[in-house]
C-alpha cells in the first residue's frame, strides 16, 4: 500500500489485483437486521392486504392503538422472528407470531384457554360412559370445544387447564418441555423426615420405572398427618400417589396447585376462571410457541 500527497492532503492507494483479495479479512454473513423504519416494510412479515400491527397489538389488550405504536418503534415486538419498527407493516391476525419483549401475544381471539379447580369426585374427561361427573359439566356454559391438558383422577382435586388450542396442549402433554406441576399432599405413615424428601428426589423404583421428583418439601405437620409440597414433571399415571406409597407414606388427600406458571390461588371449587394475558403468553414462552 502507498501513500501520495495531492494539494496538501494525503490519499491512500491500496493495492489492486489477485494479492489485494488475500490481504482483506473474510467477509461475515451480515446479521439479521431489524425491519427498516422508513420505506418498504420487510416482505417476510409484510401482509399488503393485512390488519396493522399497531391495531392487532390493541385488539390483543396490550393497550390503546398509540401505545402500541410506541411499543413498535421502541423496538420491543417481533413478528415471525423479525424485529418490527415500522409503523406501516401489515399482519395476517390468524397466521402471524408476535412476540412482545419476547412473550407470545395470542392474536386468534377464538382460541381460549381456563383454568378450573377440579372437585373430588370429577372425573378428567370430557364425557363418562359411566355417567359420573366430568369436566363437561364445570364448563357446560362455554360455547368453545374444550379438551383438558393432563389429568387428575377422581380421588384428586385442584388445577387442570382447558383449552380449545391443540397446539398448546400438545406442547404442554409433550415430556420435551419438562412442565413442572406442583402438589400439597397429605400423607399418614409416621413422621416425615428429610431423608424420605432424599429418596423422592434420588428416585424411587415402580413397576412402570424409575420415578423422580423435582422437590419435596414438608409445609407443616401435625400428630399423625404431615403436609408436603411435591414438585415434578412426570406426568404419568396417578404418579405422586404411587411414589409416596414407595417410601410409606400414603396419600390421604392431593391437591395440584400450580402447572408451570399457572397458579391455583384462591380459585374456588368447582370453578374456572380464563387466562390473563401475561399468563398465557408466559405459559406459551415455556413451550418455545
Amino acid at each position: 500500500m502507498s501513500t501520495e500527497r495531492r494539494g496538501g492532503s494525503r490519499r491512500t492507494s491500496r493495492p489492486q489485483g489477485p494479492a489485494a483479495h488475500r490481504t482483506q479479512r473474510p467477509r461475515q454473513a451480515a446479521p439479521r437486521r431489524p425491519a427498516p423504519r422508513s420505506g418498504e416494510p420487510d416482505r417476510d412479515v409484510h401482509v399488503a392486504d393485512g390488519v396493522r400491527l399497531q391495531k392487532v397489538l390493541a385488539q390483543a389488550g396490550l393497550g390503546s392503538r398509540r401505545k402500541c405504536e410506541e411499543l413498535i418503534a421502541e423496538g420491543h415486538v417481533e413478528v415471525d422472528g423479525v424485529l418490527v419498527t415500522e409503523l406501516g407493516v401489515r399482519v395476517d391476525p390468524a397466521t402471524a407470531v408476535v412476540h412482545v419483549d419476547g412473550m407470545r401475544v395470542q392474536l386468534d381471539t377464538s382460541k381460549i384457554t381456563l383454568a378450573l379447580n377440579k372437585p373430588l369426585g370429577v372425573v378428567s374427561t370430557m364425557s363418562d360412559p359411566e355417567g359420573r361427573p366430568t369436566l363437561a359439566d364445570l364448563v357446560k356454559d362455554r360455547p368453545e370445544r374444550l379438551f383438558h391438558v393432563g389429568r387428575l383422577d377422581a380421588d384428586s382435586e385442584g388445577l387442570l387447564l382447558l383449552t380449545n388450542d391443540g397446539e398448546l396442549a400438545n406442547r404442554l402433554a409433550h415430556p420435551r418441555y419438562e412442565i413442572r406441576k406442583t402438589y400439597l399432599v397429605t400423607v399418614t405413615g409416621g413422621e416425615f423426615y428429610p431423608r424420605h424428601a432424599k429418596q423422592l428426589t434420588d428416585g424411587v423404583e415402580l413397576e412402570d420405572g424409575l420415578a423422580r421428583a423435582d422437590k419435596v418439601r414438608v409445609v407443616d405437620s401435625v400428630p399423625g398427618e404431615t403436609m408436603i409440597e411435591v414438585v415434578l414433571h412426570e406426568g404419568r399415571n396417578r404418579i405422586v400417589r404411587r411414589m409416596l406409597d414407595a417410601v410409606g407414606f400414603p396419600v390421604t388427600r392431593l391437591v395440584r396447585t400450580r402447572i408451570g406458571p399457572i397458579v391455583l390461588g384462591d380459585l374456588r371449587v368447582g370453578r374456572s376462571r380464563v387466562l390473563g394475558r401475561t399468563e398465557l403468553g408466559t405459559l406459551m414462552r415455556d413451550v418455545d410457541m
